[in-house]
């Protein structure tokens, strides 16, 4: 029987957010227990499983190690932990996985690692939200949305990757990312894996790419990151945005302070100003995109504006002949409950956005008092490349709606889980085959009719 056990029971972390397959990784685990073993499982889908055991460790000794300790005045949290093991990757395949850390006083908790590939040439990329997990983090207390008294004011303004993730070790992971990569792999379609970290630091995994799919939560970007997906879909590869808020913080990557630190992810914020990297780097703000100096509104990229939080509403069909609902049986105005929220996106007059765009469903919903809507748009560049976002921060949490995974999410029912893995299936399919144009049909400008505006 899984038992999570208290935080102390078993935690750990990896000197890399990635590896390439074969290379080697260094392990931090702290446990109460006096033994504990490693479990290496790949996800993806055996015949109906969704994982698979690659590899398991010896027996290692098992150490209570530091507290966690705050540095300088970005109130950074470092375990700085002694390594336990190094671990081998050879003959792992590329791909997502779960490290299971098991106790030997019964108790689990996992640690994420992405092998990553070095080309995605004629194949899907799938992009981990690595900055994203660990901005959320609060392992140690600190976070970049709360210090350790909850207070905003407090907050972390650098969060590094010498640490553990929190709660079960991969929550983020296990909710908006996991089930989007069982379905890609069920589909048999070509896949490749990197981060969002490695697309900072070698963008040439894109190069040639289908396709590259931002996973549920994808909301910290460096500059970099940005500007090498941008190029790449300049020149022909497929974009989807399967979450909302995504490309919406703006990052600056630091190596990491310490052994076992591969990264420190630098994020001031409304702080921005106070940054002492500001001043010789006046057009690198750590701040929204969106947000002077330097704005760039997400929109230009993903075609849709992130507006708010929190909702729950449903999600409305617009469009319902397009190619991407084909198979699901909607007509227009079919509503999916509780698939808008908890954050989601719009197209938005005054914002730039790429032209011609479709709206595919427009959702009304209140948030904070306020009506508005939350679109699903898909647009084309000029290289033919087809550019695909839902709006809603739910999208792969419904990939398991009506099952007893991730909980109840959010009450969504079987019938919202089996539109949203057909439509999900339809993109990817579509996507796989290289600049969607090729085969399927441009989209028709509906923002005037939508909205009363053209998109500028």
């Amino acid at each position: 029987m899984w038992s999570q056990g208290p935080p102390e029971a078993i935690e750990g972390y990896t000197d890399k957010v990635s590896v390439l397959p074969g290379e080697e990784l260094g392990l931090y685990v702290s446990t109460t227990a006096p033994g504990f073993r490693v479990a290496a499982y790949r996800i993806g889908w055996y015949g109906g499983a969704q994982a698979r055991l690659l590899w398991r460790s010896e027996r290692m000794p098992g150490l209570r190690q530091r507290p966690p300790r705050i540095a300088g005045t970005t109130r950074t949290v470092r375990a700085d932990w002694k390594l336990s093991a190094t671990v081998d990757t050879r003959g792992w395949p590329e791909g997502a996985y779960l490290l299971r850390l098991d106790a030997e006083n019964g108790h689990q908790r996992y640690v994420p690692l992405i092998v990553r590939s070095t080309s995605a040439r004629g194949r899907t990329l799938l992009v981990h939200a690595v900055a994203t997990w660990q901005a959320y983090n609060k392992w140690g207390g600190y976070s970049l949305y709360t210090g350790e008294d909850g207070r905003y004011g407090t907050r972390s303004l650098a969060v590094g990757f010498d640490r553990p993730y929190d709660k079960n070790g991969a929550e983020k992971f296990m909710v908006y990312e996991r089930a989007a990569v069982v379905l890609a792999e069920r589909l048999g379609i070509p896949l490749a894996y990197t981060t969002g970290v490695d697309l900072h630091q070698a963008p040439s995994v894109l190069r040639g790419a289908s396709a590259m799919i931002s996973l549920g939560h994808d909301e910290y970007w460096t500059p970099e990151q940005r500007h090498h997906v941008t190029r790449a879909r300049d020149a022909g590869t497929n974009l989807a945005f399967l979450g909302a808020n995504s490309c919406y913080r703006r990052i600056r990557l630091e190596p990491g302070s310490s052994a076992g630190a591969a990264y420190t992810v630098v994020c001031y914020k409304s702080d921005f100003r106070d940054d002492p990297h500001l001043p010789g780097h006046p057009s690198l703000p750590t701040n929204d995109f969106r947000s002077p100096p330097a704005a760039d509104p997400e929109s230009s990229l993903t075609g849709v504006f992130y507006e708010g939080y929190p909702t729950d509403a449903p999600y409305v069909v617009h469009n319902a002949n397009h190619w991407i609902f084909a198979g699901t049986g909607v007509k227009p105005g079919d509503g999916f409950d509780h698939l808008v929220g908890v954050e989601y996106d719009r197209v938005t007059p005054g914002a730039p956005t790429p032209a011609p765009l479709e709206i595919l469903a427009h959702s009304p919903l209140v948030c904070k008092g306020r009506h508005s809507y939350a679109d699903s748009a898909y647009y084309t560049a000029r290289s033919g490349a087809g550019v695909f976002a839902t709006g809603t921060m739910r999208w792969v949490e419904a990939l398991m709606a009506g099952t007893r995974e991730n909980g109840r999410n959010h009450g969504m029912d079987t019938r919202t889980g089996t539109f949203v893995t057909r439509t999900t299936e339809n993109l990817l399919r579509a996507f796989a085959t290289g600049p969607a144009t090729r085969t399927m049909p441009v989209p028709k400008d509906n923002t005037a009719s939508v909205y009363g505006y053209t998109a500028p």
